[in-house]
């Protein structure tokens, strides 16, 4: 099955295994099952994706959410406030995970050993459980260039990097936190053209909230850049969604986003209509690959989608919050 998802070549092929896939989980699944069950959904009803239950992403912090009986390789942590419950994505096999993400940068942006890749973000030591940085550490040491590594309070030494390779006509993805990237363009000048500026999510905890707008703004006028890229992912998904400017994502073949009624939870929206996000990563197969995330947006003709916001009663979390 593993060389099925990954291999996906056309609508056809995505509906046609997502189907299969959900058939698996309700069969191996118990945690899905029983969410199935409660709301009355069998595989023998099921015969378009928009009839597949989406699971709440709450369950990932109350319940073990598998479809496999295999062991436990890596338990993946969100990053959360103290005293909150955190959610744990539990991989059986992190193959899995190494093939999504290395198949999803090389859909988006080619080859990694192509890239000097710099990452603003806690070193894999100092935050273990993340998925980002198990992604982000696994690509630096893909990328072979020995500039590429770990930054966290050291920007004084980024910045000379930055601007040093960036002379040198080096292809460049520095990837960190929104507010450390801010912190970043406040304290140095820089005139970039070679670099791709990736920013991972917001600032709660640490700085006043912007709007992506302006927060792109910021960054795009501090770092003399056109576009700021950003990479949509969450430690309940094995996959990631990609923006090349203007906070318009798009999805590796075997992802696709949906948008769901916010009154009415299993309503999947028509294209161009706000709405809860709904998340299918068949990378996630031996978890559960139907989500009903927290996060608001809107899904276009094209598949390509935009994050507007998140449920207001849902907890504080992010990437950002790991260093804290």
């Amino acid at each position: 099955m593993k060389s099925t998802i990954f291999n996906i070549q056309s609508t056809e092929d995505f509906n046609t295994t997502v189907l299969q896939v959900f058939k698996h989980q309700f069969t191996n699944n118990k945690v899905y099952r029983s969410f199935c069950d409660l709301i009355y959904v069998h595989p023998s009803d099921v015969h378009t994706i928009e009839q597949i239950p989406f699971l709440p992403i709450q369950f990932f912090k109350t319940r073990e959410v598998l479809s496999s009986t295999n062991e436990i390789q890596e338990t993946f942590t969100s990053s959360g406030t103290t005293g909150s419950t955190t959610s744990k994505h539990l991989v059986t096999d992190l193959s899995w995970y190494e093939t999504s993400y290395l198949k999803g940068f090389e859909h988006f942006y080619g080859n990694i050993e192509d890239y000097v890749v710099l990452a603003l973000l806690p070193n894999y030591l100092e935050r273990k459980g993340s998925s980002l940085i198990y992604m982000v550490d696994d690509l630096i040491k893909r990328s072979k260039h020995p500039e590429s590594g770990f930054y966290l309070n050291n920007l004084s030494e980024l910045a000379e990097k930055l601007i040093q390779l960036d002379k040198q006509n080096k292809k460049v993805l520095l990837i960190g936190v929104s507010f450390a990237l801010l912190d970043l363009v406040e304290q140095y000048d820089f005139n970039l053209s070679n670099i791709i500026i990736m920013e991972t999510g917001g600032m709660k905890g640490r700085r006043k909230e912007l709007i992506r707008n302006e927060l792109h703004a910021v960054l795009s006028n501090g770092f003399g850049i056109k576009e700021i890229h950003s990479e949509y992912g969450m430690t309940e998904l094995l996959s990631q969604g990609y923006s090349k400017g203007n906070g318009i994502f798009n999805c590796p073949p075997w992802m696709q986003v949906l948008t769901r009624d916010t009154e009415d939870a299993l309503t999947i929206l028509p294209k161009g209509k706000s709405g809860g996000i709904n998340v299918i990563d068949l990378a996630n197969y031996n978890s559960c690959s139907f989500i009903a995330t927290q996060d608001l947006g809107k899904v276009y003709q094209d598949n390509s989608f935009e994050i507007i916001g998140r449920f207001d009663n849902s907890d504080i979390r992010g990437c950002n919050l790991m260093v804290l």
